[in-house]
């Protein structure tokens, strides 16, 4: 059984006693959809690569980089976050 701490010094409250809409996405599901989908994009390769060997990364990963941080933070600020918040409808096509 898993225990959430709330607040740091709060009480640990049993996850079978949370109601059962606070149960849905958090902002670290969409922040962590959102690293899927820069890591899928290949920007991390071409940050190495750049670094490596001083060749600048496109323009267009870099703008898809900002375009995706900026879409995790706009969805991670709703209240509730969508259940469906992995669609490619609230993402930026790359």
């Amino acid at each position: 059984m898993f225990k959430v701490i709330e607040g740091g010094r709060g009480r640990a409250v049993q996850l079978d006693d949370c109601p059962q809409e606070r149960r849905g996405p958090s902002k670290d599901d969409v922040r962590r959809e959102a690293a899927r989908r820069i890591s899928e994009s290949g920007y991390h390769l071409s940050r190495i690569r750049e670094f490596a060997t001083g060749v600048p990364m496109l323009a267009s990963l870099k703008y898809l980089s900002l375009q995706i941080d900026f879409a995790a933070e706009t969805l991670s600020r709703l209240d509730p976050i969508p259940e469906d918040f992995r669609s490619d409808g609230y993402w930026p096509a790359g």
